[in-house]
């Protein structure tokens, strides 16, 4: 069965992004060669990506215009696009799908292959965890304190029992934890 994995990078306390869309500048923070080799790890395992339409919109503005590994495998993989309003989709092997979020993904998992990410996607991601349709949570901790953004986990969702599956300090300070569904 094809895994759904959450892929985020979040401050310590809690943010994905500041108060404003694509405000991350603690993202520079982590970033370096081991987020730079996890990232092109799993991207190489990625069959899609899956994003609501601000998250894609987002990333196909910055993707498009970058070069090297990370750009060259995001531009070529399948993205799976989220949204019931955008009308076309022109980032290289994008999809629209407006119906049915949980519906399609579950469709997909069935079908086995490679593992599908969501990047970002706040709002998507709220309703793949409602749905319980995340196999796994991969978190990127930013040592930094906000004090104030956009939550990745808000009130409200459903409660979900993890299992940790491994951590990884980084040089630049921060920690990526993998979680699992607990069985």
């Amino acid at each position: 069965m094809r895994k759904l994995i959450m892929w985020n990078i979040i401050t310590l306390d809690g943010y994905f992004e500041g108060n404003q869309n694509w405000e991350l500048p603690f993202h520079e923070i982590v970033w370096g060669e081991e987020l730079e080799k996890l990232s092109i790890e799993q991207l190489n395992s990625a069959d899609y990506l899956v994003f609501g339409r601000v998250t894609y919109e987002g990333m196909a503005a910055h993707w498009t215009k970058a070069e090297g590994e990370i750009a060259d495998l995001m531009n070529k993989i399948p993205k799976l696009v989220f949204s019931k309003t955008l009308k076309t989709a022109d980032w290289n092997n994008s999809t629209i799908i407006k119906e049915n979020a949980s519906a399609e993904i579950k469709k997909l998992k069935a079908q086995g292959g490679r593992d599908m990410y969501v990047f970002g996607s706040a709002n998507l991601s709220e309703t793949f965890i409602n749905d319980d349709l995340f196999d796994e949570y991969r978190i990127g901790i930013a040592p930094v304190i906000l004090s104030s953004g956009r939550p990745l986990f808000r009130k409200g969702i459903s409660s979900k029992k993890l299992s940790l599956v491994s951590t990884q300090q980084l040089s630049t300070g921060g920690v990526v934890l993998k979680y699992k569904k607990r069985v």
